[in-house]
């Protein structure tokens, strides 16, 4: 066993970890990293970078099928779902190494094994059951993300049950699939097993799918789902899985008294995820778990002095942006830097990358008038663009709105074409305080999708030009 001191330790190696032990390293700091598994952690290995391999095969493949709208010939098309799911793991395997070339590059040290509180400024780093280090610092940042929730009967198995791990690495392309959940991980397992073929059942509890977004967004995601074979059923609750030798039996509460069987291949868990709060050695110390997440604060410390908590661990919005941010946040404010600021969640941006896509930014329209706030809102559709009629993708809308007396933008909401692209300049018009007024006196380029984010603007104040 190996005593090494540092200045600052980060436990867990994913998009929020590794991100803040960078930063730290950049102020001059000594940094060590603890990771038990993959650098990259979750969102670059099992998430956001795998998954989005997947569906950019399932995008390809739907344009394919598709070839004749552009005066393109693409007959009996097919796919081989061991090569898709290879590309993926290749794609993410390639993005770990790189994140292990940038710790070494910016002199992060990292230690292979699974990290536990050991006492005050004390960490122990453990592999295969076997003490490998004991490392001391003044600081030390926990960045052990979450894991799939699972209820009671309704648990993952890896092989009729899946979580989106199995998921994303299907050893045979299912005929047909149940998702339990209509959150954005739920929505993009739905859209790329439907694009591929399979027969899908979207299963949610509340009212609307993607429940975070927008009710309007939401809306015509639904009739854009439905329209192209998913099968959805809200307000509703999955009960029990009765699992036979190939497929299983779900029991669905519809509401109102009905219920229905769905046997289906397989079944995808999507019901929302929970800190990873076990064994890091959180018993004796003053941290407080809630909810099954570390409680932080604005500075992401916790109750314990010289412990923080950032991304997944502290809890929603679950995204790795979120973590990276709150991670920079977290170790500029222990170095003294003066112009760190703490997190706003209203200029967090969510990202559904689905078919359409959908993104937003702030308050929906909901949200905004159940605070009070009188609005403007606009809208402008994908139908009303030359660029989006060029691309043969006319289906989407984007919404702004905005404070009726301030001018303050309040929100963004998009659905469809690289809408996951276009969301980041209502980010960096929110970040800077922008009102109505810089957004209208902004030149947007043409031909782009950008022009409806200005005509959206427009429309708010009953200027829009090309509707």
């Amino acid at each position: 066993m190996a005593d090494t001191e540092f200045d600052l330790i980060v436990v867990g190696g994913g998009p929020g970890g590794y991100v803040t032990a960078i930063r730290a390293a950049q102020l001059g700091g000594n940094v060590a990293l603890v990771e038990r598994e993959h650098l990259g952690g979750v969102c670059l290995n099992w998430g956001c970078i795998p998954t989005k391999a997947l569906l950019r095969t399932a995008e390809i493949f739907h344009l394919m099928n598709h070839a004749g709208d552009f005066g393109l010939a693409a007959k009996d098309v097919t796919f081989d779902i061991g090569k898709t799911v290879k590309r993926s793991r290749d794609v993410a395997g390639r993005l770990s190494k790189g994140v292990g070339h940038l710790l070494k590059k910016n002199k992060v040290t990292v230690f292979d094994g699974h990290g536990r509180l050991a006492g005050k400024g004390k960490l122990g780093v453990a592999k295969d059951g076997k003490d490998v280090a004991t490392l001391a610092a003044k600081h030390i940042i926990l960045a052990t993300g979450a894991r799939a929730r699972e209820l009671p009967g309704l648990e993952a198995d890896g092989k009729l049950v899946w979580t989106y791990k199995e998921a994303m690495v299907p050893e045979a392309m299912p005929r047909s699939v149940l998702v339990i959940g209509s959150g954005a991980i739920g929505i993009e397992f739905a859209s790329f097993y439907r694009t591929l073929g399979a027969d899908v059942t979207v299963v949610e509890i509340l009212p609307n799918v993607l429940p975070v977004e927008d009710e309007e967004i939401s809306a015509l995601a639904r009739k854009a789902f439905e329209k192209q074979g998913i099968k959805i059923h809200t307000g509703a609750t999955v009960t029990s899985l009765q699992k036979a030798a190939k497929n299983v039996t779900a029991v669905v509460d519809l509401g109102a008294g009905k219920t229905a069987n769905l046997t289906v291949d397989r079944v995808i868990l999507a019901i929302g995820i929970t800190g990873n709060v076990e064994d890091i050695g959180l018993d004796g110390t003053k941290v407080k778990v809630a909810h099954g997440h570390v409680v932080a604060d604005e500075w992401l410390r916790t109750g314990e002095p010289g412990v923080y908590a950032i991304g997944d661990l502290v809890g929603p919005p679950w995204l790795a942006h979120k973590a990276s941010h709150e991670g920079v946040v977290c170790v500029e404010r222990i170095a003294g830097v003066n112009d760190v600021h703490p997190l706003d969640t209203a200029n967090i941006p969510g990202c559904t990358y689905c078919m359409p896509q959908v993104a937003s930014v702030g308050l929906t329209e909901q949200a905004a008038k159940a605070a009070g706030r009188k609005v403007k809102i606009g809208r402008f559709p994908y139908l009303g663009n030359g660029k989006a009629i060029a691309l043969g993708e006319p289906e989407g809308m984007i919404k702004t709105i905005f404070d009726a007396a301030t001018g303050e933008l309040l929100g963004a909401h998009m659905i469809g074409a690289e809408v996951t692209e276009l969301i980041q300049g209502f980010c960096v018009a929110k970040t800077l305080e922008a009102t109505e007024t810089e957004l209208m006196h902004t030149i947007f380029p043409h031909p782009t999708l950008s022009e409806m984010m200005h005509e959206s603007v427009l429309d708010a104040y009953g200027r829009v030009i090309h509707f």
